[in-house]
């Protein structure tokens, strides 16, 4: 199972990937807001690891289970989001705030999370009253 830093930089190489059909160490780096140095370590970790094959100044591209993987915690982040909008958190909290807490949360967890969202958009009314308690408690 990757680390949590892990997880950062297959997500992000996952997403860089998506959006322009490669990643670079340098592209890495800045989305990270990491020195290239420390990218560099990181991916030949994850080389050695299966997630991705890492050829010096190649590039690099994701394997089998690297894109498994980035797409399931790509798919994760999506979700927190998605539930934090939904119980009112402020929208310039929510990156923040699940770059917070994706990583300390099981996979039960984010399942569970991914259940109560569809709860409360298979029904708008129940995000209607929802709303209505936050502005009663705010009023309190």
């Amino acid at each position: 199972m990757p680390t949590p830093s892990m997880e950062d930089y297959i997500e992000q190489i996952y997403l860089l990937i998506e959006a322009k059909g490669y990643a670079r160490v340098s592209d890495i780096a800045e989305a990270l807001a990491v020195h290239p140095s420390s990218v560099t370590k990181m991916v030949q970790k994850l080389d050695k690891d299966d997630y991705l094959v890492y050829e010096k100044y190649r590039g690099l591209i994701l394997t089998s289970k690297g894109k498994k993987i980035g797409k399931r915690l790509v798919a994760r982040h999506e979700l927190l989001e998605q539930f934090l909008r939904i119980i009112g958190v402020e929208e310039e909290n929510i990156y923040n705030d699940v770059e917070g807490i994706e990583h300390h949360l099981s996979w039960n967890a984010i399942d569970r999370i991914g259940d109560l969202v569809q709860y409360f958009e298979d029904n708008k009314i129940r995000v209607e009253e929802l709303e209505q308690i936050q502005k009663q408690n705010e009023n309190n």
